[in-house]
């Protein structure tokens, strides 16, 4: 039996592509080999790009049509399936505590506001500049800050959840899933017709490689670099007893760190960013104490919590912080999408359903040329 398409990968990004070509009646069958260190299990689930910093507008737009996109997907699961996704509308606030972070705020603020005026969007309703003293009120273990906006419909959802949820919905629609390693991919005429796991030959009219950091496992074969590198990330999870944290806002400050409020007092804290790793997923001594100094210095009441786990995650990282998304030049029938970096969970579903659309052969309503891999040849 040929299939219609494989996925190699079973992230966020590889479950979303499979979902929703199975959803479109493909006979798919996602690979994966849930590599320790998955970028997508140990990732916070931020969903907010009009507070994100990034002068990019092709990221800008993608991440603002992405975080739409959560709606009618997360509606979608819920009819198929029965399991959580973690997703809630939360809030988030940026937050300048100490006065090194002053200039960057005003840049970040600079940034945020002239888009919402350019793009008017979010309302003003939405975001807007907050008090101390009203930062404290939506995020009570924050220490005083000299500056603060908020961002009310920011929202966040756990990887870990919604990566099974969508992985349950493919099954809903005939996915079929196979828990093993690609060998390799095979290759007749510049084309690809299917993968080789444990020396047997599965074929399929497409292929998509969704590997996350490891996805440059096949650029040899494809002739082609793909820029993608490990880039670890350690993240700690707390919990405050007798502390209803569930209406917490998430919490950006200015040293590259955030925290995650979730139900019954759990928050998250992170995270690192190490590049020059490799693929290496421990948790380090140093790690540990960047994440915990940067938290008590935002937020200090969080002094008391218990650690209750630490999660490293390797994410896919390019120079540009953008995603690799769409075909592989000189060679048919394979697709490629990874590079999220940071942003898997706010891009990664999205990102999964227009790559599938372009498998499919329908048509698109973005541009997605700046994501080809072509930028980087």
């Amino acid at each position: 039996m040929t299939l219609d398409a494989i996925v190699v990968g079973g992230g966020i990004v590889g479950a979303s592509l499979a979902y929703h070509l199975a959803k479109m009646g493909l006979k798919t069958r996602l690979i994966d080999r849930h590599d320790t260190g998955r970028a997508t299990d140990a990732g916070a689930g931020i969903l907010s790009p009009e507070t994100s910093s990034s002068e990019s507008e092709d990221w800008y737009r993608f991440g603002l049509t992405a975080v739409d996109y959560y709606q009618p997907l997360i509606q979608n699961l819920t009819d198929v399936q029965d399991g959580d996704t973690g997703y809630a509308m939360c809030g988030l606030l940026r937050v300048a505590v100490s006065d090194d972070e002053i200039e960057p705020y005003n840049e970040a603020h600079r940034i945020v506001f002239e888009r919402q005026i350019r793009n008017n969007t979010p309302a003003t309703s939405d975001l807007y500049e907050v008090s101390s003293k009203e930062a404290q009120e939506i995020f009570p273990a924050l220490a005083t800050v000299h500056k603060a906006f908020y961002h009310r419909t920011g929202a966040r959802v756990d990887g870990r959840l919604l990566c099974a949820a969508i992985t349950k919905a493919g099954l809903y629609y005939g996915l079929d899933v196979q828990h093993a390693s690609v060998d390799r991919l095979l290759i007749n005429d510049n084309q690809v017709i299917g993968v080789v796991v444990d020396g047997q030959e599965i074929l399929a009219g497409k292929v998509v490689i969704a590997g996350g950091a490891w996805s440059s496992v096949f650029a040899e074969q494809l002739g082609v670099h793909i820029p993608v590198e490990p880039q670890r990330g350690q993240i700690i999870h707390l919990q405050l007893d007798d502390v209803d944290t569930t209406n917490w806002a998430v919490i950006n400050a200015f040293r590259g760190h955030y925290m995650v409020a979730w139900e019954n007092g759990r928050v998250v804290v992170g995270a690192t960013r190490e590049t020059g790793t490799g693929f290496d997923p421990r948790t380090t001594a140093s790690g540990i104490h960047e994440v915990l100094s940067e938290a008590l210095r935002v937020a200090p009441g969080l002094a008391s919590a218990q650690l209750l786990e630490v999660r490293v995650g390797l994410r896919p990282y390019t120079i540009d912080g953008l995603p690799v998304l769409g075909t592989i030049p000189k060679i048919d029938n394979i697709y490629v999408a990874t590079g999220h970096g940071p942003t898997g969970l706010q891009l990664g579903p999205y990102s999964g359903k227009v790559v599938a659309d372009m498998m499919a052969g329908n048509s698109l309503d973005d541009d997605l040329s700046p994501f080809a891999i072509t930028r980087f040849i």
